[in-house]
């Protein structure tokens, strides 16, 4: 026996409709009451394929979908709102079961509706279904079973069910799961447009109702702008840019701010793979100090590794648009960004199933026991299916579905925006994730976003596995070199315990050692390492052009791209060692070395000096001072203070907000962040907060004068 291809899903979205229901039903019917016939028609079409949806129950434009979901058109939906809130109770708040017998306000059940429509409308399945059936009971709701032998015996056996209306021919029960699943998909996606719409007509309201009094005033001047619908090339490059800064920075900060490299360190530390049990309730000693230096290794590696594949994206957008009118390079440079746009997903996927197989989802994951992928790190599967947790836990199962390896990046943005869905009617359930869970999501976020946005505007290719692999290959190649070197590394001069980092000297002892380190076993800083990687890359994408529109023109000459035969790893250091004698003397841009300066005075970029509240001059001196204790700032008080310099904020995706300056600015660059863990910026934040407004604004502490 069988289940329809059907029933899994509608159980699930059955299971989705009647938690949404139960977390949004007053604010549903509050905000489907207050619409206008418009906004309900708006609300239908837009979850509907090119927004075509029945006119009235009897429509036949769209052919056979009135047979099937009848009650799905304008003319009931729109009128009166009881219509759709009677329907939608009904689905949300009975068992499959109970609509298969009855339907909502009267209506027949979902099994009379079809044979009603088979019988006067000759409604027919394309599939005839010979000799199979299907039964529909709670525990075997949409099970189906054909008939292969002693077809009178069995049919008698199943005759009180099939009486009973319990169990119908295959080709009915087909045509019955439908009906379902298309309403359920339905009230699924129109639940989200009527919160989506009904919540941009409260935004402005609710804002101004914070708990914080000095906050709430300012938060009224601040101006939330919807995300363009469709953005353009430049928009996109603007927005890889930005990460690529954020990230450059962190980069910096990493040696520049003890406490954020102590931070990251116990990230890796505390996530070690090895710290999931294994299938006999074991885990590997991972508590050891030895792991500490392998950890600080990992952390940086990390860090310039996201640098390097952000700037690596920017380069190749700034190509794209410079060879718009290319038919040659275009397609050369379209497949090289889908490629390393699809290596960042999985690299960000990684990085979350490594937090959340420790955190919030740890006794859900299995490590393999004596089993190390390709960069040594222990094997980890998951042990449960997540669709589970659906309604016992639906935070946990959208966050699984995220570490499924089947999840690429168009299927993430459903389970994204499930997941943002909850946090927006639940909050308190994002605080149930640790920080660096949240990190590490919100990495996930940017890029999912980010090719979901990018898809579009330059028709991007799928991945390729064969064109396009400059970077990608390269890469992988680089990270297991290194990967083997984390685990002979001993920094525990300087960082054990992890909090030593934070002694005078010891995170620049510990990175210089690290720097000559990986030197000495590569032939080149890490730094260079990606650098190099990225303008080899760079250069061979204009080798490939310059070859192929060659062999199109049929010049006599023939530029090939460069290929480098297979090396030694000795003869790789030995090489990267000549290149190193012969480099320029000046530091990588992925440099985890601070070169100190020479004091002198800051003056900001701009030379305006903002008369600020009291309560906004606080949040910029927390900022900016210099003290080792900088307290601590709420989300609400930080926006208040942004509001008050006249920034305006557009919500990016997830937790990530970008903050706009007025036009009277001087420095007019919009500045993105993720909103922190627990709505609070302190500790390692601190310093992150503080850099990147000084880099974007040239602001200090200077630079705001309490009124």
């Amino acid at each position: 026996m069988n289940a329809s291809h059907n029933a899994s899903p509608l159980k699930e979205l059955h299971s989705d409709l009647a938690w949404k229901y139960k977390a949004h039903a007053s604010k549903i019917e509050t905000i489907w009451r207050s619409f206008s016939k418009g906004q309900r028609a708006q609300c239908l079409k837009a979850g509907a394929a090119d927004g075509a949806v029945l006119k009235h129950s009897q429509d036949t434009s769209l052919g056979n979908v009135y047979k099937i979901v009848a009650e799905l058109n304008l003319q009931d939906i729109t009128t009166e709102p009881e219509f759709l809130l009677g329907h939608l109770k009904h689905r949300a708040t009975t068992s499959l079961f109970q609509q298969y017998c009855d339907g909502a306000l009267g209506t027949p059940g979902d099994r009379n509706f079809i044979l009603e429509m088979m019988t006067k409308k000759n409604l027919r399945h394309v599939d005839s279904f010979k000799n199979s059936y299907t039964f529909f009971m709670d525990e075997r709701y949409g099970d189906s079973f054909k008939i292969v032998s002693n077809r009178e015996e069995t049919l008698a056996a199943f005759g009180p069910a099939i009486r009973a209306g319990l169990c119908v021919p295959q080709s009915t029960g087909e045509l019955i799961l439908q009906r379902q699943l298309v309403l359920f998909q339905t009230l699924n996606i129109l639940i989200e447009d009527i919160l989506d719409l009904g919540s941009e007509t409260r935004s402005k309201n609710e804002r101004s109702k914070k708990s914080e009094q000095a906050a709430s005033a300012a938060l009224s001047k601040l101006t939330i702008q919807e995300r363009p619908k469709k953005l353009s090339l430049p928009d996109l490059i603007s927005s890889a840019q930005d990460q690529k800064n954020s990230l450059e920075e962190f980069l910096s900060l990493l040696s520049a701010e003890p406490v954020v490299l102590a931070h990251a360190v116990n990230i890796r530390f505390f996530s070690r793979p090895e710290l999931v049990i294994d299938g006999k309730g074991r885990h590997l000693p991972v508590l050891s100090d030895k792991h500490i230096s392998g950890a600080l290794f990992e952390a940086i590696h990390s860090s310039i590794k996201g640098a390097s594949v952000w700037n690596y994206i920017c380069h190749l957008l700034d190509l794209l648009k410079d060879a718009a009118a290319d038919k040659v390079y275009r397609p050369i440079i379209l497949q090289e960004v889908s490629n390393i746009c699809h290596l960042e997903y999985s690299r960000a996927q990684a990085q979350f199933i490594r937090h959340v197989q420790t955190g919030i989802g740890a006794k859900y994951f299995k490590r393999v026991a004596n089993s190390y992928d390709s960069a040594g790190n222990a094997k980890v599967n998951m042990k449960i299916q997540p669709e589970e947790l659906t309604r016992v836990d639906p935070q946990l199962h959208y966050v699984l579905r995220l570490c499924q390896s089947q999840t690429n990046s168009s299927k993430a943005v459903e389970w994204i925006k499930k997941l943002s869905d909850l946090y927006e009617s639940h909050p308190i359930d994002r605080e149930t994730l640790q920080e660096r869970e949240i990190g590490a999501l919100g990495d996930l976020i940017v890029i999912t976003a980010f090719m979901q946005d990018l898809s579009p505007v330059i028709s991007m290719p799928a991945l390729s596995r064969k064109k396009g692999q400059m970077f990608v290959s390269r890469s992988q190649e680089l990270d297991v070199e290194l990967n083997k070197l984390r685990d002979e590394i001993d920094l525990r001069e300087f960082a054990v315990p992890i909090d030593n980092l934070l002694e005078a000297g010891m995170t620049n002892g510990a990175l210089t050692k690290l720097d000559q380190f990986v030197v000495s076993k590569t032939g080149s800083k890490m730094g260079f390492l990606y650098q190099d990687l990225m303008e080899d890359c760079l250069a061979d994408l204009e080798n490939q052009y310059r070859a192929t529109k060659a062999t199109l023109e049929k010049t006599q000459f023939i530029p090939l791209p460069t290929t480098t035969p297979p090396q030694s790893v000795d003869e790789k250091v030995e090489l990267r060692k000549v290149k190193e004698k012969t480099r320029p003397s000046q530091s990588t841009i992925f440099e985890i070395i601070q070169t100190p300066e020479a004091p002198k005075e800051e003056p900001a970029l701009s030379a305006q000096v903002f008369k600020v509240s009291q309560p906004a001059s606080q949040v910029f001196s927390t900022l900016f001072k210099k003290s080792e204790a900088r307290g601590s700032i709420s989300w609400v008080a930080f926006e208040s203070a942004m509001a008050e310099l006249g920034f305006s904020v557009m919500p990016k995706y997830g937790s990530v907000y970008t903050f706009s300056p007025p036009d009277g600015m001087k420095e007019n660059k919009s500045f993105t962040v993720h909103r922190p863990h627990k709505s609070r910026i302190e500790g390692y934040l601190i310093p992150i907060f503080a850099r990147r407004l000084k880099r974007t604004y040239g602001w200090n502490e200077g630079t705001f004068k309490a009124t």
